[in-house]
This record gives structure tokens, C-alpha cells and sequence, in this order.
């Protein structure tokens, strides 16, 4: 990847389907989208925008299906990488879309425990939603409160997506957490 985006959520994935690379940090949501496959280039660039995270993005593969799961994948291990266990940041994000006919919200925290509850209208887009969680180590709720267009149900998932993110990975004083740590480390 050319001009690589330097810093701990740096990832690169490679297997027998699909290379993936992203290159994901704190900044203003500028996004350089390569994954020839047009829609998921739409919502990432949108992700970005909407979230405040630089974001770079190149993937290849034999399949849209496999390219559109590996870049979940590798979006949640830099989310991951990035958000520092989830130390000094706020954790959690709400927000709530309106694009014309559709209502989405997302909810997310980042503190380190995977699951994902939701229903898009798309299983390919509804299946990154989960690997991202999965990957991410975040809790996402998505709720469609209401939205005919497949395209805007999706493009407002994300948009909120973007805005939860960039409000769980605000700056906070402590972990916020009576447990007084979030994630487990080995040693």
C-alpha cells in the first residue's frame, strides 16, 4: 500500500482468497478506499467521514463475498489495535440516522466483549456488521427503526456506525469501568 498510514491499527491479512490491508487512526476521516468492490468503498469512506478515523484500505481477492469478510476482519482487529484496550477513551457510542426513508441507530461499546445484534436488509453487509464486532472486540446493536431502500438502510447503518465510534473513542481520564480494567492482557 502506497502512502501507508503509520500506527497500532496498521493490519495486514493475507490468505489463499483475499490481501487485505488497513491502516486506521485518530484524525479527521480522510479515507483512501481500494476494494473493487464499489459499495463496500461507498460505506467505508463514509465510516471514515462519519467517525473522525484516517482510514486506508486495500484488498484483493477471488470473491466480493470473501473481500467484503476479510475487510470486517481487519477493520476490527485495527479497531481493535487502536482503541488501546479501551483505556483513556469514553467506550461507548449512540447515534441515531435519518437518510430519507431510513431510521438506523447503532449503539457500541469497545470495551473488549464481541457480540453483534442486528438485521440489515443485506446479509453481506449485516455478516460485516458481526465480523466487525467480532473482530473489533465491541458490543454493536444496530436497529432499524424504519427504511424501505436497501441502499439507505445500509448508508445510515454506517453513518451512525461512524458517529458511535467516534464518540466511544473520544479521549476520557480513566477506564471507564468499575473494574478498573476493560480487557485482559497476558503475561
Amino acid at each position: 500500500m502506497s502512502g501507508r498510514v503509520a500506527g497500532a491499527g496498521d493490519i495486514v491479512r493475507k490468505t489463499r482468497e483475499t490481501t487485505v490491508r488497513v491502516a486506521l487512526q485518530l484524525g479527521t476521516g480522510m479515507a483512501t478506499v481500494e476494494t473493487s468492490v464499489p459499495f463496500l468503498d461507498h460505506m467505508l469512506v463514509t465510516l471514515a467521514r462519519y467517525s473522525g478515523l484516517d482510514l486506508r484500505v486495500e484488498a484483493r481477492g477471488d470473491l466480493r463475498h470473501h473481500i467484503i469478510e476479510d475487510v470486517a476482519i481487519v477493520m476490527g482487529d485495527a479497531l481493535r489495535a487502536l482503541s488501546g484496550h479501551g483505556k483513556g477513551i469514553a467506550r461507548y457510542g449512540d447515534r441515531t440516522v435519518p437518510m430519507d426513508d431510513a431510521l438506523v441507530q447503532v449503539v457500541i461499546d469497545v470495551g473488549g466483549r464481541s457480540y453483534y445484534e442486528g438485521k440489515l436488509p443485506s446479509t453481506m453487509y449485516e455478516h460485516w456488521m458481526r465480523s466487525f464486532a467480532t473482530h473489533a472486540g465491541a458490543t454493536v446493536h444496530v436497529a432499524v427503526r424504519r427504511g424501505r431502500d436497501r441502499h439507505h438502510v445500509i448508508e445510515a447503518a454506517f453513518k451512525a456506525l461512524g458517529f458511535a465510534l467516534g464518540q466511544a473513542l473520544r479521549e476520557a481520564d480513566d477506564v471507564m469501568s468499575t473494574k478498573g480494567a476493560v480487557w485482559s492482557r497476558v503475561e
